[in-house]
């Protein structure tokens, strides 16, 4: 298989929780007491990732109208990656302008979610890739461009792999730091990970490219799984599993992170996170959103280990 090898089990894992962007965009708005309550509780799980807000119209998602006070908030964690999802150049100027100059620039591999998502097609999405970098390259910032709908689109159907791995390309050479293939509907599975992976690394080698999965259909942490044993080292999730994207039909949770950093920890993989505290603050999140959390782990508990 293309660019995939067998490769020995990475030491550890750097998990960006998505919760307070990708796990609240389906939700209704939170008040931003509850969302600062909600970020205190992820910063205090020892991640070191964490994506904070999307600079986005508010019109389109109102829950992430609050973007610049939580760029304010986040700022006493300094020890943490704060990240913020764009989707334009303007939200980039947004984003720096709010402190957070780590940031993530959507473009949607499929035509038809390109244009539910941000209005324009995949090409244009795509060529203002060159814009956004010089935005945040500007700033001392580093531009990670996600890959949407990256194995399926809930509008074209499958993404041909080498189409994906062709934007992959591009991306790199308009001036991506790195590169993230997003399951936006949560369809793939652990075969498909593997090889769609090693095409975009045959296609951009050197390039540090993560994964980003829904488990739309059960199937999310068998293929977080397959991306580790295939090299990747960076995975994201959102506590309790919360998520989904609100302009591809279907869509719904992450996989949860708490289950993420159980899988990965009890195989021997660091991951820097307490598993206690990131259970607490998956409670928390039903709390604050008023119903279930999906994640199993957060109803069973943890293995429990007999004292010796």
């Amino acid at each position: 298989m293309p660019g995939v090898q067998a490769s020995a089990q990475p030491r550890s894992v750097a998990i960006r929780e998505v919760g307070p962007r990708d796990g609240l965009q389906l939700e209704a708005p939170l008040t931003f007491a509850d969302k600062a309550r909600l970020i205190t509780a992820l910063a205090g799980t020892g991640v070191r990732r964490i994506e904070a807000t999307a600079f986005v119209s508010p019109r389109a998602v109102p829950s992430m109208a609050d973007a610049e006070r939580v760029g304010e908030l986040v700022a006493q964690w300094p020890g943490i990656d704060w990240s913020a999802l764009i989707a334009s150049p303007n939200g980039a100027r947004r984003a720096v302008a709010a402190g957070l100059a780590s940031v993530e620039y959507v473009v949607s591999a499929g035509n038809g979610h390109s244009l539910a998502n941000v209005g324009r097609p995949t090409e244009q999405a795509l060529a203002a890739v060159a814009e956004v970098g010089e935005i945040v390259h500007a700033a001392g910032g580093r531009l990670e461009v996600i890959i949407a709908t990256a194995w399926d689109c809930p509008f074209d159907g499958t993404t041909p792999p080498r189409h994906t791995a062709a934007i992959a390309a591009r991306a790199v050479e308009l001036g991506a730091d790195s590169l993230c293939l997003g399951d936006t509907i949560g369809t793939t599975v652990p075969g498909r990970v593997t090889s769609l992976l090693g095409l975009v690394r045959d296609n951009v080698p050197g390039v540090d490219v993560g994964v980003h999965l829904h488990n739309t259909r059960g199937a999310g942490l068998a293929s977080a799984w397959a991306a580790v044993r295939a090299g990747v080292t960076k995975l994201d999730s959102s506590v309790g599993g919360l998520g989904g994207c609100p302009f591809a039909p279907g869509a719904t949770g992450n996989i949860a992170t708490e289950e993420l950093v159980y899988l990965l920890q009890d195989s021997g993989i660091e991951t820097g996170v307490d598993l206690d505290a990131a259970l607490d603050a998956a409670r928390l999140v039903e709390t604050i959103v008023g119903h279930p959390a999906d994640s199993g782990l957060l109803r069973a508990g943890g293995r429990s280990v007999p004292k010796t």
